[in-house]
């Protein structure tokens, strides 16, 4: 029985880890990102034909970021392990079947579960859902196996500081740009070099010619098919997957020039200057507002007075939207901004900085810095952007600046729990000495 106790104790102990550990991590990944999974959300509900409720996707994004980071936090604690193992139970037979249905419908390619930093299969989210289910499953059964390291009485604290953490977290990672960027427009990227990969790494297609002879057809390979007998009759040409390989980060950046036709009295699009923009030897700012419509307006002066400062250095400034052609023009006529205008794919600005509008200053195609709208360099510090500039995408490119952050949000977080469990641990004393 007391072998069988302790197998018992350890799978416990096992689940609560796992399980734990995974719904932390999701969590935390969704809320340095939460406008990424927002997009995430509004892409299953173009899916499903839910268009009119997009304005609930945010909210929704920050409740499953703030249960799903709490969650795995409590189990971890094994503070009110009870009901805790129960709403993660719930949790987990809400999304075990939506998972199940996103790999058999693949509305959308990625999921989401992990946010930009780690890139999952439909599938395997599903199977790593049935191994969660199954932890779910033995510590709802055993909860009272789960050793708590907080008292009632510091608990509830431990809790409302967990959840109000990841709260403001996430919301800081709305208001300005995300602590940590995943994405292949990173500081430090280079972007021709994320739009392709090793041709021997690519995927591999085999090239199919169907020929006609006497009525019957037959297919042939490249190596065989009879370019040179003109008794078969060529039909058709299909190419087929033979093997899938390593994909470009980057697939869908292009970049459209904008130009006011003056015998017209209208904005058109004109050549794709995405080339240019990436081979520019000097500094180039580009300005990305999504969508000019919902743009905040608040800083416009900022960039007017950066466009004015890169033009008189000879760097190229460009406005880059995915508006229409008439909303440029009406926008233009309000704020007579003077930017030269381009457009690009609406998913490819978003993509490209989480800020309607957000500030990129590029070098030869590389992401030297970022700004969002609120920290957009005022025209005195711009002197020495360049400068500070290629510092911050060397650090980036070496991972330093991320391991620091990391480093200090953990502090910020366990710190203020370490301090409540030493409170907790003076209440016991006093309680043993009266």
């Amino acid at each position: 029985m007391k072998a069988t106790s302790k197998t018992v104790n350890i799978f416990v102990e096992l689940s609560r880890i796992i399980v734990g550990a995974t719904f932390v991590l999701s969590g935390f990944v969704k809320a340095v990102d939460p406008m990424g999974f927002t997009y995430k959300i509004q892409d299953y509900l173009i899916e499903l034909n839910l268009t009119e409720v997009f304005s609930l996707a945010l909210p929704v994004a920050l409740l499953i970021i703030v249960s799903e980071f709490l969650l795995g936090v409590l189990l971890l604690l094994g503070v009110y392990s009870k009901w805790t193992t129960r709403f993660t139970g719930l949790f987990m037979l809400f999304f075990t079947p939506l998972t199940l249905w996103i790999a058999v419908t693949n509305p959308v390619e990625d999921c989401g579960c992990f946010g930009d930093a780690f890139i999952i299969s439909n599938w395997n989210t599903f199977y790593k859902n049935i191994v969660l289910l199954a932890g779910t499953v033995l510590l709802i059964a055993k909860w009272k196996l789960i050793n708590t390291l907080f008292s009632l009485k510091t608990a509830p604290l431990a809790v409302l500081f967990t959840a109000l953490f990841v709260l403001f977290f996430a919301l800081y990672n709305i208001y300005k740009l995300p602590v940590f960027d995943f994405r292949p427009y990173r500081i430090g990227a280079n972007i021709p070099e994320q739009m392709h990969v090793d041709p021997e790494k690519a995927d591999i297609y085999e090239t199919i010619f169907l020929y006609s002879k006497n009525g019957i057809q037959q297919e042939f390979t490249e190596e065989n098919y009879p370019w040179n007998d003109s008794t078969w009759t060529y039909v058709d040409m299909k190419t087929h997957l033979v093997k899938e390989g390593e994909k470009p980060k980057i697939e869908d950046f292009s970049v459209d020039a904008l130009y006011y036709d003056e015998s017209s009295g209208s904005w058109n699009i004109g050549s794709d200057i995405t080339d240019i923009i990436l081979s520019e030897p000097s500094y180039l700012f580009l300005m990305v507002a999504s969508s000019l419509e919902e743009m905040n307006m608040k800083h416009l002066n900022r960039f007017k007075k950066v466009s004015t400062y890169a033009i008189d250095n000879g760097w190229p400034f460009y406005l880059i939207t995915s508006s229409g052609t008439d909303v440029v023009e009406n926008w233009e006529k309000s704020n007579r901004s003077g930017f030269q205008f381009c457009h690009s794919d609406e998913k490819v600005l978003e993509t490209m900085i989480r800020s309607n509008p957000g500030l990129i200053l590029l070098k030869g195609g590389t992401v030297i810095n970022k700004w969002d709208d609120s920290s957009v360099p005022l025209i005195g510090d711009m002197a020495s952007v360049a400068e500070q500039t290629n510092i911050i995408a060397e650090l980036n490119n070496t991972g330093t600046t991320g391991t620091v952050k990391l480093f200090i949000i953990a502090l910020l977080f366990l710190i203020p729990l370490l301090l409540i469990k030493l409170g907790d641990r003076k209440m016991l004393v006093r309680k043993k000495v009266e």
